[in-house]
């Protein structure tokens, strides 16, 4: 039982390094259509870390268990596990298509394989789960919904800005993918 809250600080730490790394690393170049963002980068980077720290606030302030036993814990971590890991690998597959603004790129194609063939936003839904996870982690009915529903507002927020900037571009292409998928949970959202 030692090993999981180092693990759990150490998957904090990754979470949080990974997404610096992607906000500095990833953003849109000099030839991309650039400002379709709509400040949706500042929202999320003002959602998640307060929900962060809010969540982990109110588990050390109140007393609101999810569930009394120590599978929670373990869920939670690895629900966070799942969803950094994924993430990074979603990033990697669309390569060069990935930026942290809202971009569309000089020659943009829409990736419609792999976990994009079931949804068209697995970056984001990865992002959730993680957020997810921090919550069961905590333990705390207070904080699970502290942890989870500010990023989904946000990325909710993010998903449409896109969404419009993709139909610009694609037009029928994009709105025929769009019937085909899920925004965010396979076969339900």
């Amino acid at each position: 039982m030692k090993i999981l809250p180092i693990l759990f600080t150490v998957s904090m730490v990754a979470w949080f390094v990974s997404e610096i790394l992607y906000k500095r690393m990833l953003k849109s170049g000099e030839n991309d259509k650039k400002n379709k963002d709509q400040s949706t980068l500042n929202l999320l980077w003002i959602a998640i870390p307060f929900s962060i720290l809010s969540a982990v606030m109110v588990f050390y302030l109140t007393d609101f268990p999810i569930a009394n036993s120590v599978w929670i814990l373990y869920a939670g971590e690895i629900f966070i596990l799942i969803g950094i890991i994924l993430r990074f690998i979603i990033i990697r597959s669309l390569g060069k298509y990935f930026t942290v603004d809202v971009t569309i790129r000089q020659d943009h194609k829409i990736k419609k394989e792999g976990f994009y063939k079931y949804l068209r936003h697995p970056s984001y839904a990865f992002s959730l789960l993680t957020s997810l996870g921090l919550g069961l982690y905590l333990n705390n009915w207070f904080s699970l919904v502290l942890a989870f529903i500010p990023p989904f507002i946000a990325f909710n927020y993010r998903i449409k800005v896109e969404e419009n900037a993709l139909i610009e571009q694609f037009g029928e292409e994009y709105l025929e993918y769009r019937m085909k998928t899920k925004k965010l949970i396979p076969f339900i959202y």
